[in-house]
């Protein structure tokens, strides 16, 4: 037994290490498959130049998928606002057009936050009665609808882009002209501190503001570039333009400051300035056109990758959906060989595989149903092409068997197998024993009627069969109930399968039976006499291994009690 033990464990230990080597090899094929696959998304599915999908179908989904993180998207464009605001505030003079601009702007932003959020500050209000409309209208304008997401993106970036400049029209020089800022130049040696003293006593203020417009500029593009989602060449257009026309107002607007700025600070000889400083209005343009350069191909990069990401999951979602029917298309498979309750078993997480499925039933009823003419008929000659055309006639005969199976009333009998030409079913395993399952005594036994009923159709189909055929086979079908042991044998290949005294019983009940005749037990003759059902005795019979059993013989053709119709269903 130690030696069983032992050789059983080594035998363990190596399936095992030729599973785990046959699971490294399907990683090693899996991950040379993602590889060869992402190459393939790259090459086939996306374009080089629009980045649209080459499928219009999938672009199109591409554009209509929801996209629950447009509200953050808002609020990331708002707090940039926010910090255009603080920048123009500290620094430009305190008036009422850069109050009044900057409250309107902020309502309008408020408003388009508030319909991005409305779902879930009005969604948890209670007291909202008049507003329960909002939260599915705020869903449905800013999740799932890509024109109106669209338009709100491009209202907010807007504003912002008109706020990082609308300000710069309404700064008054004290010397009543903006271009002519400052009218002396300054002394030839003067450092940096009483240089910006000298400007402002000449200025009347400082106005070195424009740096500062150059950062609300940056800024505003930067806005664009929050909504990830948004096309790269969308982006591109609004941010161009919004480039052009801040060069333009920068460089007409305030090109004397610019000069003046430039000669304060380097007056006796223009070589001497550095390279920066040579032309600050041209610098500030490039500095510009530098920084929308950098933020599209950041737009182009992140749209690349949005759209790959979307082709994974959806590579992803059909997978999953084609796992999804695979799963189904095992549990098929797995009922058609296994009963459904023992598949289940099977198909959970939480067996293993080393582990015995058995349960015990204290009352199944088995029949085995046999042809012993087939013996008689099969013969193997060139007629019947080495006996092909007798097994072909004998799988028809066992398919149409099954097919009876897939009917409602017959959906308590459960295929054991087949032995040659004999049919061995049973009924009562697909109730779970124990004490919930405790019923009255006939309804215990309704089980036994089924089992019953369907050796009755048995009988019916094959005489259709002998008559499209033009043969006469016979059934000779025994019948047995008692306490049985079902179980679950081999790995590779299951076999469901039912032991017992009551199996071999019901088994010498077919073999010492009559030809188209049903014999029973005494113990089962009784509980069909009070189902309703008429059997003669046959007398007693000498069964091998048995001893002597007195048997009876079940009426084909019998009276049933009113009880019966509520037994079968």
């Amino acid at each position: 037994m130690g030696q069983y033990h032992f050789q059983r464990r080594e035998r363990s230990k190596s399936q095992r290490r030729r599973f785990e080597e046959e699971l490294n090899e399907r990683m090693i094929r899996t991950i040379d498959g993602i590889n060869s696959q992402k190459q393939w998304l790259k090459s086939e599915d996306i374009q080089r130049i629009s980045l649209f999908f080459h499928n219009k179908a999938l672009e199109k989904e591409y554009r209509s998928t929801t996209l629950p993180a447009f509200k953050y998207y808002v609020t990331c464009a708002c707090l940039i606002f926010c910090c255009m605001f603080i920048v123009q505030v500290l620094v430009l003079p305190k008036t009422a057009v850069l109050g009044i601009s900057f409250g309107l702007a902020f309502l309008l932003l408020a408003l388009i936050l508030l319909l991005c959020f409305g779902g879930q500050i009005l969604g948890k209000k209670g007291s909202f009665c008049s507003f329960t409309w909002f939260p599915t209208s705020s869903r449905i304008i800013v999740t799932n609808n890509p024109w109106l997401r669209l338009v709100l993106t491009m209202t907010t970036t807007a504003l912002i882009l008109v706020m990082a400049v609308f300000n710069m029209f309404f700064v008054e020089d004290p010397g009543g002209s903006g271009e002519e800022v400052m009218t002396t130049t300054p002394p030839v040696n003067i450092t940096n501190d009483s240089l910006l003293e000298y400007m402002e006593e000449n200025t009347g203020e400082n106005k070195f503001y424009l740096p500062y417009f150059i950062y609300c500029c940056i800024l505003g593009l930067v806005s664009c570039s929050v909504f990830l989602r948004i096309n790269y060449e969308l982006k591109m257009v609004v941010m161009l333009v919004a480039v052009v026309i801040y060069n333009i107002i920068i460089l007409q607007t305030h090109a004397s400051l610019l000069d003046a700025f430039s000669k304060a600070l380097y007056p006796t000889n223009s070589l001497d300035r550095p390279g920066v400083l040579k032309d600050l209005k041209t610098m500030g343009s490039v500095s510009l056109f530098i920084f929308f350069i950098t933020l599209l191909v950041l737009a182009r990069q992140n749209e690349y990758y949005c759209r790959l990401d979307f082709l994974w999951r959806d590579k992803f979602k059909r997978e999953c959906e084609e796992i999804e029917t695979m799963e189904n298309l095992n549990r098929v498979l797995l009922e058609n060989v296994l009963p459904a309750h023992v598949a289940e078993h099977f198909l959970g997480r939480n067996w293993k595989n080393e582990d015995l499925y058995h349960q015990s039933y204290e009352s199944v009823c088995v029949m085995f149903a046999s042809i012993p003419d087939f013996k008689e008929f099969y013969t193997e000659s060139d007629v019947n092409k080495e006996g092909l055309e007798c097994l072909r006639l004998l799988n028809e005969i066992i398919a149409d068997f099954d097919e009876l199976l897939s009917k409602p009333k017959f959906s308590g009998v459960e295929k054991i197998k087949t032995i040659g030409s004999t049919y061995m079913a049973a009924t009562g395993l697909n109730v779970t024993p124990g004490p919930e399952c405790a019923q009255e005594h006939d309804r215990q036994n309704m089980h036994i009627g089924t089992m019953v009923e369907f050796a009755f159709a048995l009988v019916g189909k094959l005489d259709v069969i002998n008559k499209h055929s033009f043969n006469d086979f016979r059934l000779r079908i025994g019948i047995n109930h008692g306490p049985v042991i079902a179980g679950v044998i081999g790995a590779q290949k299951p076999q469901y399968d039912i032991w017992g005294n009551s199996v071999n019983v019901a088994s010498r009940m077919e073999t010492t039976g009559v030809l188209g005749k049903i014999q029973v037990t005494e113990e089962t003759n009784h509980i069909l006499s009070t189902l309703g059902y008429m059997c003669s005795c046959r007398g007693i019979i000498n069964v091998k291994g048995k001893g002597e059993l007195k048997t009876f013989f079940v009426h084909t053709e019998m009276t049933r009690s009113l009880s019966q119709g509520t037994v079968m269903p």
